[in-house]
């Protein structure tokens, strides 16, 4: 029997656009159990004290390499509650957007141990990619999302996601 959680644990994550308006998507799974994976945008928790914003240009960093200077409007906040190494979580993550022309990293990665054993890989993915995908994506509306925004019709304030 696993604990239930109650306070959510808070996180920031980017979509990040390169020049061919294509989505960096990183490829993780369970380490307890291979088979449940996902894709999802780089991001994670925050640090105490810190803000979304900082905590997202933080992680990106951390996870790709990628150096954000400044990141764009804020386009969700997505809450999910799921099962992950033999518990239940819930988080509660600010997903901002960000464009960069340049996709070398710039700093060294700093991998969590969590994400040592997790990672599979790190993909760019265009939209057409998105859509014809059958692998999990989270979240699961990421194809709609990213059509959205790319036809310029997302919603000018940020919208409230659940899964």
């Amino acid at each position: 029997m696993s604990a239930t959680v109650t306070t959510p644990r808070i996180g920031a994550r980017v979509l990040l656009l390169d020049a061919n308006d294509r989505v960096l998507l990183i490829h993780a799974c369970d380490p307890q159990d291979r088979g449940h994976d996902w894709w999802e945008l780089p991001g994670g928790g925050l640090n105490d004290g810190e803000e979304p914003d900082d905590a997202a240009r933080r992680e990106v960093a951390e996870e790709t390499g990628l150096v954000l200077p400044v990141l764009g409007r804020k386009l969700w906040i997505r809450e999910s509650r799921f099962h992950y190494k033999g518990r239940d979580h819930h988080r509660v993550d600010h997903v901002f957007l960000c464009r960069i022309t340049d996709t070398a990293p710039k700093v060294a990665l700093k991998p969590t141990e969590n994400e040592k054993a997790g990672l599979i890989e790190r993909r760019w993915w265009s939209a057409a990619d998105l859509r014809a995908t059958t692998a999990k994506l989270l979240p699961a509306t990421l194809p709609r999302l990213v059509d959205d925004l790319l036809t310029d019709t997302f919603s000018t304030t940020p919208l409230s996601l659940f899964d």
